[in-house]
């Protein structure tokens, strides 16, 4: 889907808890940038100092086990994962985004922790500086919002509450 994703309320979300986003270095400078609008996105929501962590992973692929390990710890309402795979000329795109993809979300489901997807697939560099603070938005930033969002959603159910 191409576009900025729809904004929700997240206001409550990051009251008392912490995040972690890992970052990984492949693409390097366009990661920077996912990492600069998710860590925005976060501060705009009182996730500051010691309510977050940053980790560099070396690449996409490396992101799901970080994730992992993050996750289980117990130590995080949610984790942010972020990075840019840019196609190439060999098949080696499609494996490192299966696994990137496949793996985030294998996190999430075997944790019950938020684990966001603010990994960039993109067919050429141009695209990738688009998604990353560009003209069709930020993943970092909309990958923060969807872990506070998430991360509000399963506390309140965890309290009981039913909220949309």
């Amino acid at each position: 889907m191409a576009g900025i994703a729809p904004k929700r309320s997240v206001a409550s979300a990051a009251r008392g808890q912490r995040f972690a986003v890992i970052a990984a270095r492949f693409n390097e400078p366009i990661s920077k940038k996912l990492l600069d609008g998710a860590l925005t996105a976060l501060g705009k929501h009182g996730v500051t100092g010691d309510a977050v962590e940053v980790h560099w992973v070396p690449g996409s692929f490396e992101l799901p086990q970080a994730a992992m390990v993050l996750a289980r710890s117990g130590r995080f309402a949610a984790v942010v994962c972020v990075g840019v795979v840019i196609k190439g000329a060999t098949p080696h795109f499609d494996y490192v985004c299966s696994v990137a993809a496949t793996g985030i979300s294998r996190v999430a489901l075997d944790t019950g922790i938020p684990v966001t997807f603010g990994v960039i697939t993109a067919l050429t560099e141009e695209q990738a500086w688009e998604r990353a603070g560009g003209a069709v938005g930020n993943r970092g930033e909309e990958a923060a919002l969807a872990a506070l969002e998430m991360a509000g959603w399963l506390r309140a159910r965890r309290r009981g509450r039913s909220r949309r």
